[in-house]
């Protein structure tokens, strides 16, 4: 998931752009983009806090496939949005082909996020089961309980 630093720097470039195109106040299907990008710009603040901000942070794949299929959905509406927009609001055809690529990059983090969640919610699964069918039920593979037993009588 260190590949994510381009996405973020491609889509605030992008932001930066867009911001400063002349024709981008005048009109609300521009303002709209702007929407779309600001929303952007505020799930990747969203992913940094997954990965730690530059630290070695183990990231948690149930909340990465949350996180990614935010950006995602995203990517979508601003694909929509420049194709339809573009010419109208001066958006340079190295911002749209940028966006692109970043989309497809978040497509392909959502895959292995949610791929790796549903993978730890299966092994979860079995766990339990496991446990169940040992007769350890609400034991994970058999781990500790919290009591201790001790011996009645005489010692």
């Amino acid at each position: 998931m260190t590949h994510i630093r381009p996405t973020i720097l491609a889509a605030l470039a992008a932001v930066g752009i867009l911001a400063s195109a002349p024709a981008f106040a005048q009109s609300s299907a521009c303002q709209d983009g702007q929407k779309i990008l600001l929303e952007r710009q505020s799930i990747i603040k969203q992913i940094n806090g997954l990965t730690g901000g530059g630290k070695k942070k183990q990231i948690d794949p149930r909340a990465a496939c949350g996180v990614f299929g935010k950006l995602v959905s995203n990517g979508d509406a601003g694909l929509k949005w420049m194709t339809t927009n573009k010419d109208w609001c001066q958006v340079p055809d190295q911002v749209v082909t940028n966006f692109e690529q970043d989309h497809k990059r978040a497509q392909t983090f959502k895959s292995q996020a949610c791929g790796a969640a549903a993978k730890m919610a299966e092994m979860e699964k079995r766990a339990k089961q496991q446990a169940q069918q040992q007769g350890t039920p609400g034991r994970i593979g058999g781990g500790l309980t919290g009591t201790l037993n001790v011996p009645k009588g005489a010692l």
